[in-house]
């Protein structure tokens, strides 16, 4: 069931965007009405007549990542192949940076709800890729965990710089490395037990 959300109006949306690009890269304490005003050439009353105050604007932030979270969950879903689905998340780099700042940031509840939300978005979306990727489409169980443990190494890594295509490429091959390990112990250690 998709929450409600808060309807954007035409003069919110350079607020929004420009809102949304400088908290995907420096998080809540980047958020200063001035400097907004001064990146999108408006005045601040046009800030305060749209918005009333920075936590009702964090507040359509929010709202926005949540439905940029859904457009990329989609497109997720639809992909076929590890290729696709990389170029999908580079595609969304600024809605992974942004909810990168909600991990880092989640002692405010707001920002945890929204980061657990997206998260879900993700993880659903992607699940039945990523078992066939990592080769674990006969244990859900595990590949489960492993795309769990990747999701919170994940957002711990990434920054503007590093969230390129040969990066993510190479994040898989450590991933597919790893779970093919775990995969050779747990025959090895099958083997010695039935001797």
């Amino acid at each position: 069931m998709k929450s409600p959300r808060l309807e954007l109006k035409q003069g919110q949306i350079p607020w929004i965007h420009e809102g949304y690009r400088v908290f995907a890269k420096e998080g809540p304490g980047g958020l200063k009405v001035e400097r907004l005003s001064k990146s999108i050439s408006k005045n601040k009353s046009s800030f305060y007549h749209h918005f009333a105050d920075l936590d009702i604007f964090v507040d359509f932030l929010l709202n926005y990542h949540l439905d940029q979270a859904e457009v990329m969950a989609e497109k997720e879903r639809a992909c076929e192949s590890l290729p696709e689905l990389l170029s999908v998340i580079i595609e969304h780099k600024q809605d992974l940076l942004f909810n990168r700042q909600l991990r880092i940031h989640r002692e405010r509840k707001d920002f945890e709800r929204c980061f657990n939300i997206t998260s879900q978005l993700v993880f659903g979306s992607i699940l039945d890729l990523w078992s066939s990727v990592l080769g674990l489409t006969e244990n859900t169980y595990l590949s489960k965990l492993v795309l769990t443990l990747s999701m919170e190494n994940f957002f711990l890594q990434i920054t503007e710089e590093s969230l390129t295509a040969e990066w993510l490429q190479n994040y898989f091959i450590q991933l597919k490395n790893m779970v093919d390990q775990f995969k050779i112990n747990a025959e090895k250690e099958q083997l010695d037990g039935a001797l």
